[in-house]
């Protein structure tokens, strides 16, 4: 005990020195979408304990309840290093009086006498007749079957629909729903016929945010972002996005005594579908001779490798093209070259990325050509033409221009030319008889050939041994890898416990976001090591999937997919907090356990 006594006297005294000091970070949060009567939460989080918290203007809202205060701090040395952490929250629920958008101003909070600032929001309050489920609202009852669709619908969004061919408009597909989402069991989306598409990476995992739509607010998830690039002129119908949703959905039955005190629920499949959309691609105005075929906003740098070679010497000239706009599709400029130059086709390199903004990256050309009689050239600028549709107009950006000399050479060629360009039909040069090869031709005696002979048979034999030794090597990685999957599955059990047990720590500091972060860790982690699948190709729908695939009850599936709404929706629900986080980490455990003892 003594030990114990000391070791938190240390701890309590490191903490005092000025050198553990932090800077300090105040900050404000409330959903950005609220409606009109709804109870939501106004926090405000500082990582050192101040004094004297201003509010910001609040004449537009009612204040509920508030402050209701919590504390929360840690420290740990890690490698002789230490560190802490604290943080103090002060929660306020309010209710807007009327619709509109409102703009909260900075809080000021007194730090060491110092006066902090926190960071200004705005909140969008709507007129809605209904709520959507997963913020602590009541679910909407309906016969068996049936699901209004005003409840859940999807639609196909463009941010354009009129553009110049070659231009990009954003195609972004968007789920909106009142009701309880458990997953989707088909997709069927546009062919985008007429268009180059390039998708947009997104989570894998869908993250449902409330947003209105015509003055109500749903739970609104992105399925999919891509860019779209119309290759062809006139109006384009982009197709239907269809989806097969499974919702549960509290049903009202027979009429009996027992329908006050327990609700049925049961699973219902609703197919949803958008509306086509129809885009107008208008033709780019009269192109130049040497339009390279890029749309958008770029820049061009040009170098060379060598500007004084010899006859028959290898040459690179390189064009980098950078920007924002269709880099796939841009065609090599032309060259302009001595008639004494040899060329070779260009090679062409990409790299882009594409983002809401666009495709950004760059594209490539080396254009390979040897000299092939010594004297005095020059290359000539390279124009690249591309159309810029934000001012409606053609940009030239031109390369250098580049002196080449190209001194007399040893007579025989080179042999620096890579064996991966093809070269361009043949031409006459500017001389009237071509280049002769000289030197030394090293000649064979007949029927010496090298099959048949020991060097053959001796390669043959190293290539199997080779092979045996690569599948003996694969053999022994699988045998690991399954090792591995193993120990991985009898330990995934404890691990979510002690996961669970942290989301536990989190709950008696009053740690919200914290506590429901660690629950939702504990069941991925627990799915990912119990079935030796990817944390990162985890979601909802695949989770179910694989409970019921290791034979898990239909009931222990539906309390999973419950835990998991109920944590991501968490923030928004009022009502105590505490209270119920107790309710879920109770909950959690109780599911934990039951599906331990189900899945094979």
């Amino acid at each position: 005990m003594r030990l114990k006594n000391i070791y938190l006297l240390v701890c309590v005294l490191l903490l005092s020195i000025p050198g553990f000091s932090q800077q300090v970070n105040f900050t404000m949060e409330a959903p950005k979408i609220v409606e009109l009567g709804e109870q939501f939460r106004l926090a405000f989080t500082v990582n050192a304990q101040g004094q004297n918290l201003k509010l910001p203007e609040l004449s537009d809202f009612s204040v509920l309840m508030g402050p209701s205060t919590s504390q929360s701090s840690s420290f740990q040395i890690i490698n002789g290093v230490s560190s802490q952490s604290v943080s103090f929250s002060y929660l306020f629920v309010l209710k807007a009086k009327t619709a509109g958008r409102f703009t909260l101003n900075p809080a000021t909070i007194s730090v060491n006498g110092q006066s902090i600032s926190s960071n200004s929001i705005t909140i969008e309050v709507v007129k809605g007749s209904a709520k959507p489920t997963g913020g602590g609202t009541e679910q909407p009852t309906a016969s068996p079957g049936s699901v209004p669709k005003s409840d859940l619908f999807v639609r196909l969004i463009l941010d354009r629909k009129s553009l110049y061919k070659g231009d990009h408009a954003m195609a972004t597909i968007k789920i909106y729903s009142k009701v309880n989402l458990n997953g989707f069991e088909d997709i069927t989306l546009p062919s985008f016929e007429g268009f180059w598409s390039q998708d947009i990476v997104l989570p894998q995992q869908i993250s449902l945010q409330r947003e209105s739509y015509n003055g109500e607010i749903y739970n609104v998830g992105t399925l999919k972002k891509t860019l779209l690039f119309p290759q062809q002129t006139g109006t384009i119908t982009i197709g239907k996005v269809k989806i097969d949703c499974v919702v549960q959905q509290r049903v009202k039955q027979s009429k009996s005594f027992f329908d006050d005190f327990f609700d049925n629920f049961a699973n219902v499949k609703a197919t949803v579908t958008s509306d086509p959309i129809t885009v107008t691609v208008n033709p780019l105005p009269g192109a130049p001779a040497n339009f390279s075929g890029a749309v958008g906003r770029f820049d061009l740098r040009s170098s060379i490798t060598s500007a004084n070679v010899k006859e028959n010497d290898a040459i690179t000239l390189k064009l980098d093209v950078n920007g924002n706009g269709n880099i796939k599709l841009i065609n090599a400029p032309k060259l302009k070259l001595p008639a004494d130059f040899e060329v070779y086709d260009p090679k062409t390199q990409s790299n882009f990325n594409a983002t809401a903004d666009g495709v950004n990256g760059n594209i490539s050309f080396e254009y390979l050509f040897l000299p092939r009689f010594a004297g005095e050239y020059t290359i000539p600028p390279v124009d690249f033409i591309y159309f810029d549709p934000s001012a409606g107009k053609y940009v030239t950006k031109s390369s250098q221009e580049f002196k080449i000399h190209v001194a007399k050479g040893d007579g025989s060629q080179s042999k620096n030319v890579s064996s991966t360009v093809s070269k361009e039909d043949v031409k006459y040069l500017g001389k009237d008889i071509r280049f002769i090869k000289q030197g030394n031709t090293e000649l064979k005696a007949k029927g010496d050939l090298f099959f048949g002979s020991f060097s053959f048979y001796l390669i043959y034999l190293l290539g199997a041994l080779g092979l045996l030794g690569l599948y003996l090597l694969y053999q022994k990685q699988i045998r690991e890898n399954a090792n591995v999957a193993g120990i991985k599955n009898k330990k995934a059990s404890k691990i979510a416990l002690k996961r669970l047990k942290e989301a536990n720590t989190h709950l008696q500091a009053g740690s919200t976001e914290k506590f429901y972060e660690a629950v939702t860790r504990a069941f991925w982690g627990y799915l990912s090591d119990k079935m030796s699948i990817p944390f990162a190709d985890l979601t909802k729908e695949s989770g179910a999937a694989e409970l019921s695939k290791h034979k898990a009850s239909s009931e222990v599936v539906t309390r999973f997919i419950q835990i998991i709404d109920t944590c991501e929706f968490a923030r928004f629900a009022p009502g105590d907090a505490n209270q119920k986080m107790q309710e879920i980490y109770e909950e959690a455990c109780d599911v934990m356990s039951q599906m331990e003892k189900e899945i094979n």
